[in-house]
């Protein structure tokens, strides 16, 4: 039986950076489009309440946009994030069960990943 850890190890390595290194710059891209518009919708709040455009009345309205658009922007991310640990859980127990395969002449069914830890209730 050959089975040679420090390879297992470099393609373990190998196989979770792939997947992160795709999911980055999916989050980076995703990221810095909402951010960007988060702050330019602060901005229009903050010039609309300094001239009076935004009255005291609706004042709470906008602010509560914006609430709104960062809480959406952290759940997608929340959401993304639990979706690239599951692919990288995924990617390097393929890794981990193809050398055990090689190693042993054994097919072995590459196992589920385990259920994500259900989300703290929202307290919006």
């Amino acid at each position: 039986m050959a089975f040679d850890v420090d390879q297992l190890m470099l393609d373990m390595k190998a196989a979770a950076t792939g997947v992160l290194n795709t999911d980055v710059s999916t989050f980076r891209g995703f990221s810095e489009r909402q951010v960007e518009a988060i702050a330019k919708q602060s901005e229009f709040v903050a010039v609309g309440i300094s001239t009076g455009q935004i009255t005291p009345e609706t004042k709470d309205f906008f602010l509560d946009s914006i609430e709104d658009m960062t809480l959406s922007f952290v759940k997608t991310l929340r959401g993304l994030i639990m979706v690239t640990i599951e692919k990288v859980w995924n990617a390097v127990v393929g890794v981990i069960w193809k050398a055990i395969s090689s190693a042993t002449g054994l097919v072995l069914p590459v196992p589920v990943a385990p259920a994500a830890p259900a989300a703290p209730a929202d307290n919006a």
